[in-house]
């Protein structure tokens, strides 16, 4: 009988260990510091690597953290009984033309999926939406803003009785896009789709406080 094949590493081509790896992606994205920035900050500790190899790094492993950090995190949240999302949008220029990145986080501030449309109208909302639910599933409570496409969705997906709606209560996915602004203006606006599908989550960071 064959044995069972393990999964290869990730860093199995990589000389440098995965700590050091981890330690210099986790820096660049939990900080509004460009690679040059990290490249010094990593050579007063000892560490010698070039702003290139940071950049690399980030775009291999970076998507990687994330996901498997946000995968750890909704697994232990799906247990609890009142998981409350908190659902919001904020324009985002990509080469000069208006985005919108929906974002959908959880009460304490855990990033649970984002979406990027050119409208934020009932049709991207609605698709955001069954994104979200198709892959985390129902939570007990959704908290939007005033927009109305928002209500307009959550009538077609017949979740209105879970849409809660105040000034101050969507505070959580307010103050998630902290650290994606930070970003944006550490990166000089986005010039392609691709380097704002990097950094839309923002997951490898702890929770922002209120």
């Amino acid at each position: 009988m064959p044995r069972p094949r393990k999964s290869a590493s990730p860093f199995r081509y990589f000389n440098s260990s995965p700590e050091i790896i981890r330690l210099v992606v986790m820096m660049y994205v939990r900080f509004p510091l460009s690679l040059r920035n990290v490249e010094d900050l990593l050579a007063e500790r000892g560490i010698d690597i070039c702003h290139e190899t940071v950049r690399l790094w980030w775009n291999r492993f970076g998507p990687l953290f994330a996901a498997d950090m946000q995968r750890q995190r909704v697994s232990r949240m799906r247990g609890f009984r009142q998981w409350k999302w908190h659902l919001d949008e904020v324009y985002v220029k990509i080469n000069g033309e208006l985005h919108y990145l929906w974002r959908a986080v959880d009460q304490e501030g855990e990033i649970l999926e984002s979406y990027v449309t050119k409208k934020r109208d009932k049709k991207a909302a609605l698709r955001f939406m069954k994104k979200a639910l198709k892959r985390h599933g129902s939570p007990a409570e959704i908290t939007t803003d005033g927009l109305t496409s928002y209500k307009a969705a959550m009538r077609e997906l017949s979740n209105t009785g879970k849409q809660e709606v105040g000034r101050w209560a969507n505070n959580r996915a307010e103050n998630s896009h902290l650290p994606f602004r930070r970003r944006e203006r550490a990166m000089i606006r986005f010039r392609q789709m691709k380097s704002l599908q990097k950094v839309r989550f923002c997951s490898c960071q702890p929770p922002q406080p209120l």
